[in-house]
């Protein structure tokens, strides 16, 4: 049976308002919603999120469509950028790329991504010791940490070459019996669903 990790889509950004409490703009919103009448979404049997606002939206939505309550997974919030507070999107770009390529030392004061990479991998694997291996569960989360996790999980190094596409909104799909890769980034709403 399959685990995803899925990134919230689209956000309204606002630069007055701390980036954790950022929601889903209308266009986020569509797909999610377009996302939970997918078969694959109403399989889910648990939905797990981070505590940012973004992503909690996002798995509300799908839960509703399969009928489960929103766990929120501690420690699995995006990685830490407050150091620099708000960057517009080309500078953003430019830290982003810095972080991934340079994962053992801080960005002006980020949270290095080797250990978030440890955080996130922490968290998750918590969840899937004590998690039933026939029951598809689903981690609601971000870009960043969701990339890390997947390098983790496909025993790659860490680099901004496996992160996903702009604008996320994006899964990857990983097997329950032994956690490995099952699929690339794929936008939530064209996923095809678990393919043994």
């Amino acid at each position: 049976m399959f685990g995803i990790y899925l990134t919230h889509p689209q956000i309204r950004i606002e630069p007055d308002v701390p980036v954790p409490r950022w929601g889903l703009s209308d266009m986020g919103i569509a797909r999610s919603e377009k996302a939970a009448q997918c078969d694959w979404a109403k399989t889910l049997t648990r939905i797990l999120s981070s505590d940012e606002t973004k992503a909690l939206e996002t798995a509300a939505i799908l839960a509703r469509g399969c009928g489960v309550e929103v766990e929120v997974l501690e420690h699995a919030g995006e990685n830490d950028r407050s150091a620099t507070g708000f960057l517009v999107p080309d500078e953003f770009e430019k830290a982003a790329n810095w972080f991934f390529a340079n994962p053992e030392q801080s960005f002006h004061g980020w949270e290095r991504a080797v250990d978030a990479q440890k955080r996130i991998v922490t968290a998750v694997s918590s969840v899937l010791d004590g998690h039933d291996p026939s029951q598809p569960i689903a981690f609601v989360g971000h870009g960043g940490v969701g990339t890390l996790l997947k390098c983790h999980l496909a025993g790659l190094p860490i680099a901004r070459s496996y992160d996903q596409p702009a604008g996320g909104g994006n899964l990857f799909a990983f097997s329950l019996a032994d956690r490995s890769l099952a699929c690339d980034w794929t936008a939530m709403e064209l996923w095809q669903g678990w393919q043994q």
